[in-house]
Parts: C-alpha cells; structure tokens; sequence
C-alpha cells in the first residue's frame, strides 16, 4: 500500500487541512468500526507508539490502533490558524515537529511568502519534510493545499513545490489552489496569483483549480435549501459535506462550508488509494491518462452529490441523475462550461454500490453531448471504490482536462494587466531581495503561453476524427 502526504501552506491551506483532517477521520471511524491500523489508514496515517520515548511508528498491519499521527507537514507565517488547529480536537493528530510558523505573515507580498520566507526557511522546510517522507514505506503523492491570492500561500506555497520537485522527482506533485474572486479584498491578488501560476505550470504535475465564488455560490445554494422553510431536520448531519457537528452551528465560521467542499474533493480524490473496489485507480493514473501534455495540467473538477443537505422534499436521485449532474455547471467548483469546450480527457471517480455497466451506460449516454480532441475519443478513466462517503449511499468526482479552464486563466491575466499598466503596487514587491521586474512579465508571458495552448487546442474543434498514423521506428 502508497503513502501520501498533504502539505498545507498559509491561512486557507491550513484551513481546507483542518476540515480534511476532520473528515478524513470520520471516514475511517465509520468504516474500521474496530479500531485497527490497516492499510487504508495508513494510506494518511502513522500508528505511533505513544509508550516510547521517541514515538516510533508501529508498523504491523491490524494492529490495535495506538496515536494516530496525520502525515502532513503545516506552514504558515501568522501562527493564528495553525495555533487554534492545536488547541482543538484534532491536537492530537499532529506535534510541533510538523509546524513551521511565523508570527509577521507575508502581507499579501508573493515575493515576501517565496523570496524572503522561502530563503529563510527552506532548510527547516526541507528537514521538515524528509522526515515525513521517511515514516513513509512507498510514498507515492505529495498534496499541496494553497491559495494564490494571499502572500504565504501563493509565494511559500510555490516555493514549496520547486522543492519538492527538486528533492522528491519521482514523487506525483498533486496542488489544490484556491483561486480569488474578481472582487478579492486584496487589491494585489492578481500579482500574487499570476506569479504563482507561473510557478504551478512548471513544478506541478497536476493542479485542480478552485475558484473562491464558485464554492461561495455552491454554500449560498445550500443554505437557500436549508432555510427554504422546511424544519432544520431536514439537514443530513451525518453527511461529510457540513461540517462534522453533532448539530448544524449557526454560529460556523464563516468558511468552513467553502472548505468541507474542497475537502471533499481531496476524500473522493483519494479514496480509491485508502479503501477497495472492484475498478481502483492509482493517483500516478490520474496524471499518465489525463495530461497528454505536462503543461496542460489543470484538470476541472465536478462534485455530487452536492445539494442533498436539505433535500427533505426532493426525491431521491437516480443513479443516472449523478452522472448528468457531474457535468453540470451548478457542481462544477470552477466558472467554466467543459460542454461549450473541447476535453483532452476525463476521469470519473465513483464511490458506493455502482456497478462496471453503470459506468459504461452512463459514458455511452453523456458521450454525444461532449466534445473530445479527435485524437483521444475514448479518452475516459474510471474508478469504482466500494466505500462511499459518509451519509450518502453513491457520490462522484469528475475531473476533466478540459480548454475551458482557460476563461479563468484570461480572466486573471486581464485584471494582472489592468494593475500592471498602472505600475500599482509594484515597489512592495521590488523592495524584497531577489525580485526584479523581469519576474512580472515572465509570469505574464507564461500565462498567455498557456492560453495560447488551449487555443491552439480548441481550434481543433469540429475537425473530422481520422486514424491517426503510426510512428515508423528506424531501423
């Protein structure tokens, strides 16, 4: 069995982390009713034996569960998020040799979060890391959860994964960012977000982009469903997509909801590497079946069920239903129209009692409606994981590389564009040892490469599906 470690940088990365990490332990405890360590545990988790001086790893399978410890490494330059993760329930799951904190933050500065941060503390980040590797028997994925508006997540979250990139290169670099709105607070995340895209095009192997208005609007949706007046029972608390209470809080922090979303998304995403099914899917197929290009990473994902929270009144959904809804704009966590759009490939992840002609059926019917690049017609990936998500009997995740994501990237470029021109800003950033304004327009360049690409792409729209000829070997 793989290992997989999440690397949680800044004050979002840190904030999905505790929700995942919340949720991730329910999943198990409402399958290994027993309290034993077993394989899927270990998949996140060390049995740590607290007896010992050293806390060394008990590494005998079906043994009875000792201290769990997640395999996560935490960093943030305000100690605010990560200090309250210790002084609440998860406490446990970590020690301080995972904690990497400051106390100033890196004021909304990418340059600050890389340049400055990432000099200071690359040694301590490295050391950090080595050692969690180490408690791994065959570590297979490194996930890194970040924001790109903000100045820790998009400077040091980048930082981060040209490190690991140059001291782990056999192991998959998987990103989850937190894309900001067009109407971000911070007047300088379209610095701080086209500085890191530059970064996430060139270090990552696979980058699932989330857009901040999108989980906004899906949390809205939820709560108009809640408060439609139907009685509060009509919530699943059971269910992994609310928070993990006893009783639905009124008084919630105001982005845990958004956060349960994208920690879905990490649980359906890795559930195929922690539990059985009769179809699994290792994280190293996601990449070799869904990037045909190395650049070309950026995968749109879709999850379901995702409205189901309040849904006392509307009637249960049929199988085929999820599988319409996956290709839904409302399920989608980023702004863009896949259908309107060409797909390189795409991958569905399903979760409960679903069968291989479920599957099959379903591709069969959605097929017409979706266009693929001639060359990869069939380009469809499929898993089935016996086990699904808490309070729900089926779920899916879909992840389609698709040359919609573009509309996000040229969004970005233009509002980087608009403050640029203006030269708005630019000296916090040219004050920082190392940065120079070449940085600027090189992250510009690299973002409108790559959209260049998805249009090169999308002009093979329409063309007619040909054999295509096989390579001669010379002799």
């Amino acid at each position: 069995m793989t290992q997989s470690v999440l690397v949680q940088v800044g004050q979002c990365g840190n904030q999905v982390g505790c929700r995942f990490w919340d949720l991730v332990l329910r999943e198990h405890a409402n399958v290994n009713k027993k309290g034993i360590y077993d394989e899927a545990l270990g998949n996140f988790f060390r049995n740590v034996d607290t007896r010992s001086t050293n806390g060394d790893d008990i590494n005998l399978h079906k043994g009875i569960i000792r201290s769990l410890k997640a395999r996560a490494v935490l960093v943030d330059m305000e100690e605010g998020v990560v200090n309250e993760l210790l002084q609440g329930p998860l406490r446990d799951v970590f020690d301080s040799k995972q904690l990497i904190t400051d106390v100033s933050g890196s004021g909304n500065n990418w340059a600050v979060g890389n340049k400055q941060y990432g000099c200071l503390y690359r040694d301590r980040i490295l050391e950090v890391i080595r050692k969690t590797a180490e408690h791994c028997d065959c570590l297979q994925c490194f996930f890194l959860i970040h924001s790109m508006g903000g100045g820790t997540g998009s400077g040091l979250g980048t930082f981060v994964l040209s490190l690991l990139e140059d001291e782990f290169p056999e192991v998959y670099r998987f990103v989850t960012s937190i894309y900001p709105s067009a109407d971000d607070d911070v007047i300088t995340s379209p610095y701080n977000s086209v500085l890191a895209m530059k970064e996430l095009t060139e270090h990552a192997d696979c980058v699932l982009p989330i857009e901040n208005q999108s989980l906004i609007d899906i949390v809205n949706k939820i709560n108009q469903m809640a408060n439609s007046g139907k009685s509060a029972s009509a919530i699943k608390h059971q269910s992994t997509l609310i928070s993990g209470q006893s009783k639905v809080k009124q008084q919630e922090k105001p982005f845990d909801a958004m956060n349960n979303i994208v920690a879905n998304l990490l649980l359906n995403l890795t559930s195929s590497a922690r539990f059985e099914g009769s179809l699994n899917m290792d994280l190293n197929e996601i990449t070799m079946n869904l990037v045909p290009f190395p650049q070309l990473h950026y995968l749109v994902s879709s999850l379901t069920p995702l409205y189901t929270l309040a849904d006392v009144n509307i009637p249960t959904r049929r199988l085929d239903q999820m599988f319409t809804d996956a290709f839904s704009k409302d399920h989608q966590l980023m702004y863009a129209d896949p259908k309107r759009n060409l797909y390189l490939a795409c991958a569905l992840m399903v979760r409960g009692n679903v069968q291989i002609s479920d599957l099959r059926r379903n591709i069969e019917r959605l097929k017409p409606s979706l266009q693929f690049i001639p060359w990869n017609q069939e380009g469809w990936k499929t898993s089935l994981c016996s086990v699904p998500p808490v309070g729900h009997t089926h779920s899916l995740l879909a992840l389609a590389n698709n040359t919609c994501v573009k509309t996000t990237f040229m969004d970005l470029k233009d509002r980087f564009v608009k403050l640029y021109k203006k030269k708005a800003h630019i000296h916090h950033y040219l004050h920082v040892d190392g940065m120079e304004q070449s940085c600027f327009t090189e992250a510009n360049n690299s973002l409108s490469s790559l959209i260049e690409e998805y249009n090169q792409l999308d002009a093979t729209k329409g063309l007619p599906v040909t054999k295509m000829s096989r390579l001669s070997i010379a002799s």
